[in-house]
């Protein structure tokens, strides 16, 4: 049976192209998740792994689809092996059931954790060059007046959320945070 693996970082992000590939490589039943590569919960991951039988056929877009790191992805193709299960990504020409597949797999298992940390790298030095111009990075301060106007404005109730978020510059979901706050707060006093 071909099995496929899709998965996206972001909620934001879309599978869809990932399914329709899979599908078009003949994938008879497809696990799909939103979850960071990085992040060791995977349940359908798990789902899949614990799916998959002696002949089956793993298929994935790309390699970085599937595996975190190089050794990451190495754990999984002793997994794949031991099962009896072949691995097949589509974008990056692996087949592990010929030798030469499982040569080019190791590779590039390695190339991608080189490209990762080479990242990684070039995001450090960037947020190290940003810091030393005075960027700390992260979202602006919110000036505590602005919270407390947007509150007695709220509280009053003659003004709408537009005309609180015109008068302070905050933003109605951080207006909204703030009141929510500032109830259960009124709560805990009694």
């Amino acid at each position: 049976m071909r099995i496929g693996y899709a998965r996206v970082s972001t909620i934001d992000q879309n599978l869809d192209r990932q399914i329709d590939a899979l599908k078009d490589a003949g994938c008879e039943k497809i696990f799909a998740e939103k979850a960071s590569g990085r992040s060791k919960n995977r349940p359908e991951l798990q789902r899949m792994i614990e799916y998959m039988r002696q002949g089956d056929q793993v298929i994935v877009v790309k390699l970085d689809r599937i595996g975190r790191n190089t050794k990451n992805l190495i754990e999984l193709s002793e997994q794949f092996e031991s099962a009896g299960v072949d691995f097949i990504s589509l974008g990056d020409s692996i087949d592990t059931s010929t030798a030469t597949g499982r040569l080019f797999f190791s590779v590039l298992a390695a190339i991608a954790q080189f490209e990762a940390d080479l990242n990684r790298e070039r995001t450090m030095e960037g947020l190290e060059a940003a810091r030393r111009r005075g960027n700390t990075g992260g979202r602006p301060r919110i000036d505590p007046e602005m919270v407390d106007r947007a509150l007695k404005m709220y509280r009053a109730k003659t003004f709408c959320i537009r005309e609180i978020t015109q008068a302070t510059g905050l933003s109605k979901a951080s207006i909204y945070r703030y009141v929510k706050q500032d109830a259960l707060q009124d709560e805990k006093k009694f």
